[in-house]
């Protein structure tokens, strides 16, 4: 036995040191995170687990690891993990330690930003609804009630993490966690309280002796065992508030879409402009938010009036495609940094002010050399380094890794731009909402009889907050009943029904019919409700329905904005220039969560409702109807989305899977759109400044992703609230339908269609001096006459080319002068 426990012994101290051998040391000095004491560069993409699918993640992590990232950012989201108090979920894609071991197999970093508030345009920034239903609690701030509940999820993230051995000291790819989140923006509202929060917020953090740096972003008296980092468009001029690394969590690569919003774009060359100014003035770690945005599934959108959508005009689109020439030219800045990283992180720093907004930053190591040149003014400047002149285009960076030749410049766009299309089965791309066979059933109104005889409902004398009933639907009835004889004062008068909603849809019935509806048009709560009440002898049943679209996610005391109908609620008439009113506030309400066919489960395959479904008389244009339909998956692999233009308001379900919520009704106003093309990339950067779409619905196409299908029939199922019509619904894939670029010589170009598609033709092609941009490109006074016939050969019957941007390739041009450019558009 000695012998056997000898053996064990030695046994179970070879597997520890084994495992030791694997760990990563993570700390930080005041230049850069260093891991295994080396100082690192670091960049980082955002892709949140939940608005993607657990198929999806290895190529996302994979296309965000070509893209030259070396880790991987996500929130933890606490609503998601925790919907009802102690009943937790890390099925399907909430499984957290299945992300992250994705991550870690890919060879990369993470970053866990556990918050665990997280806004992120998330339904009550991440925080669960039930929270505001235990006595005595304030979110966010010194008090016992919330920090008991934060401390038990925190605890059981860190757990769970370190159970499986994923924080960097145990062998895992986790090098940096975060406590809390942008509170620095909101902390003066709380007063002493919310400093005392924030120290709490690290004391918890290191008291889990993770060993890894913990952050606060946007927390400028974090304590001294945190780091604090910048969040924004720009955070060169960013200084953490001690001597601790310069470090950017969220760099925005476009914005967020609510409804009744066109869409937002940033440009390549501005993000690349704000990221080589970043590393150009000390910064080593950068985080791009989003680099895959993905889809609010579910209700899972906040805001409120945050769209399905959350593309965000990342590097990878909504659907995991690369949105080029993003994803490309941040490809080559990436590349660009890495081979400078010794000479960034060690190297000594001298800075040089040319005045009117034009720098040059010089880093040296041992010898060596790298240079920055920055133009922030909107005009090309020229400035001299080293008896050499220099040409640095406005609101630009040039890299000179050697400081003698510029290897990138942040303006000029080396890389293809991707047209996207959306592709039906047909080679012909004939339409397919025509083979579409519906079927339908009426949504039942409540009513008090239902609702009581439902059991057990909810009965008080007071109007109640949304909130109360913990957020487990968008829809809450609110049923009560007026009794009218002869003898009230409102008998034989036109009478009006009063609501002052906080919510943001309401509904009205009266004795079971619907007598009027409204809805706040830009998401805002508190507005007023006024409709024809016409009540009758004896008992009238006044049915409100309200409907949320989002919780609030930001802001100081967020949970405190009121959601529902909280009053007044009153029934009002003018007899001889005088007011009569019947207050409801205090009459007796019935209250019921959901609709009957959330109750019933009509969106599940399978389901066997009360009421059968019917085929005949297909409505349109009528609310409250449920619609179902099967249909075949789109061929090959590229992504699937639906359109749903012709619809009005409501909940999309695939197999049983939400695919949120939509509202392609909502219009985006007619004025303020540019052409995405001819955006000027210089100045700096707002939400509106190069806007598309207006006056076209906010959003048509809703993404499926292809695991929620089968390989047969696949069952569609809408809940319409506003009325519109199915027979327009057909479903796409989205693929690349042309590319094009403008590539300066001596590059090496890369042309690449998608998934199985080849390049089929080439429509332009000019080396030498063209003009115009992508779809406009006119040929130059000179050119190769051999451009077009080159790439033919290089190119087609190809899904990918590589082009070498040089005389040697196309042959002589003719022109007097250089360098030259290539305008390529090929078709896949």
């Amino acid at each position: 036995m000695a012998r056997i426990g000898v053996t064990l012994c030695s046994l179970f101290a070879l597997v520890f040191l084994v495992a030791a051998s694997y760990a990563t040391h993570v700390s930080y000095d005041e230049r850069a995170l260093t891991i295994d004491g080396q100082r690192r560069l670091i960049v980082s993409g955002s892709i949140h687990y939940p608005r993607s699918t657990a198929e999806m993640w290895p190529d996302l992590i994979k296309k965000a690891k070509d893209g030259g990232l070396n880790t991987i950012e996500t929130y933890v989201f606490w609503n998601a993990h925790e919907p009802l108090r102690r009943q937790y979920d890390f099925s399907g894609n909430l499984d957290l330690v299945r992300f992250i071991k994705t991550v870690h197999d890919a060879g990369m970093y993470a970053i866990v930003r556990i918050g665990p508030y997280v806004c992120a345009e998330w339904n009550f920034g991440g925080l669960p609804v039930w929270l505001t239903n235990i006595p005595n609690m304030h979110l966010r701030t010194n008090n016992d009630a919330f920090k008991n509940e934060m401390q038990n999820f925190t605890t059981l993230i860190v757990d769970k993490l370190k159970h499986e051995k994923l924080f960097a000291s145990q062998g895992g790819p986790i090098i940096v966690a975060q406590i809390e989140n942008e509170y620095g923006n909101v902390q003066g509202s709380y007063g002493d309280d919310g400093k005392k929060y924030i120290e709490w917020c690290a004391n918890l953090a290191q008291s889990y002796n993770a060993d890894v740096p913990w952050i606060m972003c946007q927390q400028g008296d974090a304590p001294e065992s945190m780091i604090n980092t910048c969040n924004g468009y720009y955070c060169d001029q960013f200084q953490p508030n001690r001597n601790v690394p310069k470090m950017w969590t969220e760099n925005w690569t476009g914005w967020f879409k609510s409804w009744g919003m066109k869409d937002p774009h940033r440009t390549a060359e501005d993000v690349a402009f704000a990221v080589a100014r970043f590393y150009q003035l000390g910064g080593t770690l950068q985080n791009y938010y989003m680099y895959h945005g993905g889809t609010n599934f579910g209700r899972d959108a906040g805001g409120p009036y945050i769209s399905t959508t959350y593309d965000y005009d990342a590097p990878l689109d909504e659907y995991g495609n690369l949105n080029q020439p993003k994803w490309g030219h941040l490809k080559k800045l990436h590349e660009v940094l890495y081979a400078m990283e010794k000479t960034i992180t060690y190297g000594e720093r001298e800075d040089t002010d040319y005045g009117n907004l034009l720098s040059a930053t010089v880093y040296s190591y041992e010898g060596k050399s790298s240079c920055f040149f920055s133009n922030v003014a909107t005009e090309e400047q020229k400035l001299t380094y080293d008896n050499t002149e220099y040409t640095v285009p406005g609101w630009s960076v040039s890299i000179l890794p050697d400081c003698f030749k510029e290897i990138y410049n942040t303006a000029k766009v080396n890389t293809q731009t991707s047209v996207m299309v959306k592709k039906g089965n047909e080679a012909d791309d004939e339409e397919e909402p025509y083979s579409l066979k519906w079927t339908w059933r009426p949504e039942s109104f409540m009513n008090l009889d239902t609702a009581l005889a439902l059991g057990n409902p909810l009965t008080t004398t007071e109007l109640l907050d949304q909130k109360f009933f913990n957020d487990t639907s968008d829809y809450l009835w609110y049923l009560t009943s007026v009794e009218m004889q002869e003898t009230d004062p409102l008998w034989g008068l036109d009478t009006m029904l009063h609501v002052h909603t906080d919510g943001h849809i309401v509904h009205a019935f009266l004795n079971g019919k619907h007598i009027g509806s409204k809805y706040s048009q830009d998401g805002k709560n508190h507005f007023i409700f006024d409709t024809k009440a016409n009540l009758k002898r004896g008992t009238n049943e006044i049915v409100l329905l309200s409907v949320t679209a989002g919780l609030a996610n930001y802001g100081a005391k967020f949970e405190e904005t009121r959601t529902g109908i909280h009053g007044p609620v009153r029934l009002f008439a003018i007899k001889n220039d005088e007011e009569i009113t019947k207050v409801l506030d205090n009459s007796k309400w019935v209250y019921h969560v959901g609709l009957h066919g959330e109750d019933e489960g009509l969106y599940l395959p399978g389901a066997n409702p009360k009421r059968h479904w019917e085929s005949e008389n297909l409505p349109s244009n009528k609310m409250f109807v449920w619609y179902k339909t099967t249909f075949k998956a789109p061929l090959g692999t590229d992504p699937v989305v639906v359109d749903l233009l012709g619809l009005g308001k409501g909940l999309a379900w695939v197999n049983g899977k939400s695919i949120g919520r939509y509202w392609p009704s909502y219009l985006a106003s007619e004025n303020g759109c540019d052409d995405v093309h001819k955006c000027d990339y210089r100045g700096s950067y707002y939400a509106d400044k190069c806007v598309t779409n207006c006056g076209k619905s906010s959003q048509q196409w809703y993404h499926i992703p292809r695991e929620f299908l089968n390989e047969d029939d696949n069952e569609f199922v809408l809940f319409e609230e506003l009325g519109g019509t199915p027979l327009l619904v057909n479903f796409k894939t989205v693929t690349v339908g042309s590319i094009c670029a403008n590539a300066n010589e001596g590059v090496n170009l890369e042309l690449s269609c998608q998934g199985d598609r080849v390049i089929s033709d080439i429509k332009f092609a000019s080396f030498g001096e063209p003009t115009g941009i992508c779809g406009e490109f006119l040929k130059g006074s000179c050119e190769s006459p051999n451009t077009l016939s080159v790439l033919r050969n290089l190119c087609l019957g190809k899904g990918s080319c590589a082009v070498n941007v040089t005389e040697d390739t196309f042959g002589p041009t003719g022109c007097k002068c250089g360098p030259y450019k290539l305008a390529v558009e090929a078709v896949c």
